[in-house]
This record gives structure tokens, C-alpha cells and sequence, in this order.
């Protein structure tokens, strides 16, 4: 199961009831985080989860409503007494930008790890998941990343019986081992069935509609999407600032066929997003508002 919670929702400003952007992820015992605005350490103690566990965060872009909290969750982080590398992962300038930042957190008793994503789409791979990171359309360099985790098949026994695997191999080919033998090797395929239906959560923001978003968003569980604008005359300043409205998100949303949408990066002037609801479910039924702390847990299929 993947654990989620938006710790922030907010775009440009803080406010008293909405910290910036930032989700969090946990899977098997790991935390994943996506942006670190201003309130993420508070967004985090919050919901009760742990600081220590964060194996990577990823950065949309470097505008400062995405990016302001990291000096403090890096001394936090430290003050936890952690040691492991933590990877950061961001579009190009990751490490001049960081180690900007550092020079009120210069010292760390962890190395940090910089990937900087160069190219239209990145594959991350992780412990037990992956993040996939693809360009959007901002007006700096920004990314959107996907979760996904994959879910193997079936052990099935005639299968394995049918390619004379020996019952003492079962176990071993089941947790993804290959074993050579002198006049053979075996595989996973060969007392596995077909891999079933995974597990996968997609978020962008600070950008216009793109083909990426659809392309990489296909049959998301959830799919966390900015909708700067509810109002609908705001359309020619998202076309201006390079964001989105709700009503382009849920369009995004249906295209990708997406199980469920949540919306984020509210501009400070929208002051109850749910007000716009009803005409967004017009064109995207699974529609809701996200706000500070919304959490979802998304299931494998036959968990649920």
C-alpha cells in the first residue's frame, strides 16, 4: 500500500490555514517527499509521520513556494541524528540552488546525493518503487513525477509443474531470484502468472495543459494536480503565468483516465475552492479539493 497526505496546498503565499506546496508518500517503510514549501516540517509533525525515514525529495522547480522549507527539514533532519545519504532529485541547477540554501544549514551529518534531471523524461529507481519525472510547461524548467508500484503475479503451480521447476526452487523464484543450474537457468516466468495491476500516484503543478501530463498521468490511482484558478474569468492570467485552472485539470483528468483527482497550488486569492466543485465534476466526477493534510491510502486491487 502507498500512504499519501498533501501537507500543503497553497501557491506564491502562505496562509493562516494553508501551508505551501508539499506531499509526502510512505511505502514500506520508506518516505518519498515532492516539493518542501514553506510549513512542510509542521505539515509533517502534524500527521504524526517521521522526519528520518525520507529516502528522497523531489523538486518540481526552484521558485520559492516549492523550495523554501528545505533548510530547516535539512537541520531537522540532522538534529534526528540521521547519517544515510538522502538524495534530492530536481530539473537542472539542483546543486548550485541547494547549497545556496545551505549556507544557513552548512552543517549536516549526512551526505546529500544530487540527481539532476536533464531530459524530457528520467527514470529513478528505489527500493521497491520508482519515480518517473517528466517535463511540464512552467515558465522555468519543471517536472511532474509518478510513483508506481509494480505488483507481480500469482504463483501458480501447474505453471510450475508444467516447465518441471522442482518445489525447492518455488520460494526463491518467487522473490525475484535467479538460480543457475548446469544444465539449466530459472526465472520468475516460469511458475509465475501475468503481472497484476499496480499501484501509482501522479502529481504535477506550476504548469500549462501538456500531452506529458495525460501521457504520464494514464490510469493513475490518483492523480495531484494544480488548479490555481476556481474563477472562471482567471483564465487569461493562468495562459499568462503559465498555470492551470480547475476546469483544465479535470480535463487533463479524464483524458488520462485517472481514478480519482485532487486539486492544489490554490492561488492566496481562492478562498474556498470547493465553491467550484460542481462545475469541474461536470467534466471530472472524482473530483475533490485538496487541502492541508488530505491523506489516502491506495490498496492493491485485491486489498481493497
Amino acid at each position: 500500500m502507498l500512504e499519501l497526505c498533501l501537507l500543503g496546498c497553497g501557491g506564491m503565499m502562505p496562509l493562516p490555514h494553508r501551508r505551501l506546496t508539499s506531499l509526502m508518500a510512505r511505502y514500506n517503510g520508506k518516505s518519498i517527499l515532492i516539493d518542501c514549501g514553506e510549513g512542510t516540517q509542521v505539515g509533517i509533525k502534524e500527521k504524526g509521520w517521521s522526519f528520518k525515514p525520507i529516502d528522497i525529495i523531489c523538486f518540481t522547480h526552484y521558485h520559492a513556494d516549492h523550495i523554501s522549507g528545505l533548510p530547516g527539514l535539512l537541520l531537522t533532519l540532522g538534529n534526528a541524528q540521521r547519517t544515510e545519504p538522502l538524495l534530492l532529485a530536481g530539473p537542472k541547477g539542483l546543486e548550485r540552488v541547494v547549497n545556496a540554501l545551505r549556507v544557513i544549514a552548512p552543517d549536516l551529518p549526512f551526505p546529500i546525493v544530487f540527481r539532476e534531471l536533464k531530459e524530457k523524461t528520467e527514470t529513478i529507481e528505489m527500493d521497491g518503487y520508482r519515480i518517473r519525472a517528466f517535463r511540464v510547461n512552467h515558465n522555468v524548467i519543471c517536472y511532474g513525477y509518478s510513483i508506481e508500484i509494480d505488483r507481480a503475479g500469482k504463483f501458480d503451480v501447474e505453471k510450475a509443474r508444467a516447465n518441471q521447476v522442482e518445489m525447492k526452487y518455488w520460494s526463491r523464484l518467487q522473490k525475484g531470484e535467479v538460480i543457475t543450474l548446469p544444465d539449466r537457468t530459472l526465472t520468475g516466468d516460469l511458475v509465475m502468472g501475468p503481472a497484476r495491476k499496480g499501484i501509482k500516484c501522479t502529481y504535477t503543478t506550476d504548469t500549462r495543459p501538456t500531452p506529458s501530463i495525460v501521457e504520464h498521468a494514464a490510469d493513475a490511482d490518483l492523480f495531484i494536480c494544480e488548479g490555481m484558478y476556481g474563477e472562471p474569468d482567471k483564465q487569461e492570467k493562468a495562459v499568462e503565468y503559465k498555470h492551470m485552472t480547475f476546469y483544465e485539470a479535470a480535463k487533463l483528468a479524464k483524458d488520462a483516465g485517472v481514478r480519482e483527482m485532487w486539486l492544489t497550488h490554490y492561488s492566496p486569492s481562492l478562498v474556498h475552492p470547493e465553491e467550484f466543485l460542481p462545475k469541474v465534476r461536470e467534466i471530472f466526477p472524482a473530483a475533490r479539493a485538496g487541502k492541508d493534510g488530505k491523506s489516502t491510502t491506495l490498496l492493491f486491487e485485491e486489498e481493497e
